[in-house]
């Protein structure tokens, strides 16, 4: 499909006031870079906002301007799909702290040069209070929904937890309320790999030929792997040998799997900065929603008014079920209308990017309401 046929339109709004962050301190002029999709209906009722994961971006249905590749939830979004821009006017936004035009370390700072790490600490709450702004911005005072797999997730909890009435439903898939030690490990992997590379520099690389392009890759390939399930790995991989018929007895990618991992590591860092992974994995590990509330889930969720969907996968071993099953417990103690399922699927977390025809029907009949 077209972007023209989808009607996209790619824009960024500088916000009219400073932007208060969690951390105590604000940004001026922050920039939110965003795409639409659809048209928006004459009492601004159908507007869904779709909230991306930690190394997505706004373009969720059209061809992203750097690797040329296709939105990143094209099978989803568009005419006729089950999120249907005929319908609904799509809205996705760069979160605060990434490189694809929202405001974050590589951008420039009052002083004309970038922040780097001057730029502040961010969480999960401030990037919706970004998304919201720019929401005010548009002139939309309520959601049809607001939808978000993976950080993106986090993103619609937040949004349902601290700004309850601007949205009639809620749509989370393969997430959770707060990360797990575990989590935080894998991420601080990723961060002492980014630090440890000497072209870091202590952040201040811009400007420069290249910056941590190896610690960013060798980040890249720890998180991916937790993207993927072990059966998957084994049916795409094995212990199949790369471009050779024998083991070469050294380090090279002996194996199919590492090289698939050495080429996500390093087609990653053509499209990514090293220090928004660096300030976005620590906004995911800061993210603890019963602790934003008093230390009870359910009480984030006192004042919702809107209807719920939880979706996760047996496969996902990152954000299992039993983390959406803690969710669905504290929306039913609040009373507030919820389903939950769980659905079979060889991907892993990363399921629902890909082809589950079941996702699709739950997600259109969902939103379909």
């Amino acid at each position: 499909m077209a972007a023209a046929e989808l009607n996209t339109v790619n824009a960024t709004l500088v916000l009219p006031a400073p932007l208060p962050l969690d951390g105590g301190q604000s940004l001026d002029r922050v920039e939110v870079a965003y795409e639409t999709y659809g048209t928006l209906n004459a009492d601004r009722s159908n507007a869904i906002l779709i909230c991306h994961a930690l190394t997505g971006d706004q373009h969720v249905a059209s061809p992203h301007p750097i690797t040329g590749k296709a939105g990143w939830w094209l099978r989803t979004v568009g005419p006729g799909k089950p999120i249907d821009t005929d319908r609904f006017f799509v809205i996705c936004a760069n979160v605060l702290g990434s490189c694809m035009g929202t405001t974050g370390p590589a951008s420039i700072s009052p002083d004309g040069k970038p922040y780097g790490m001057r730029f502040p600490v961010i969480t999960i709450r401030d990037m919706v209070r970004a998304e919201v702004a720019l929401l005010d911005a548009l002139g939309i005072e309520q959601l049809h929904a607001v939808v978000g797999g993976s950080m993106g997730g986090m993103q619609a909890l937040s949004f349902a937890a601290n700004w309850p009435q601007r949205t009639r439903a809620v749509l989370v898939i393969a997430s959770t309320a707060r990360h797990s030690a575990q989590n935080i490990a894998f991420h601080e992997v990723g961060r002492q790999a980014i630090m440890a590379d000497p072209k870091w520099e202590g952040g201040s690389y811009y400007g420069k030929s290249k910056g941590p392009e190896n610690g960013l890759a060798v980040a890249r390939m720890a998180a991916h792997i937790t993207y993927l399930s072990e059966a998957g790995l084994t049916e795409k991989f094995g212990r199949r040998l790369q471009d050779r018929t024998a083991k070469t007895f050294g380090f090279d990618a002996d194996f199919q799997v590492e090289s698939y991992l050495r080429h996500q590591g390093l087609s990653f860092t053509d499209r990514f900065d090293a220090n928004s992974y660096l300030y976005i994995t620590r906004a995911m590990d800061y993210f603890d929603l019963a602790e934003e509330h008093g230390g009870r889930l359910a009480d984030a969720f006192a004042g919702a008014t809107a209807r719920f969907c939880l979706i996760s996968f047996d496969t996902d071993w990152l954000y299992p079920t039993l983390e959406s099953r803690v969710i669905a417990h504290a929306l039913n103690a609040a009373s507030a209308p919820v389903s939950f399922v769980e659905l079979s699927a060889p991907f892993g977390h990363d399921s629902f990017l890909l082809d589950v025809p079941a996702q699709d029907r739950v997600i259109a009949g969902f939103l379909g309401q």
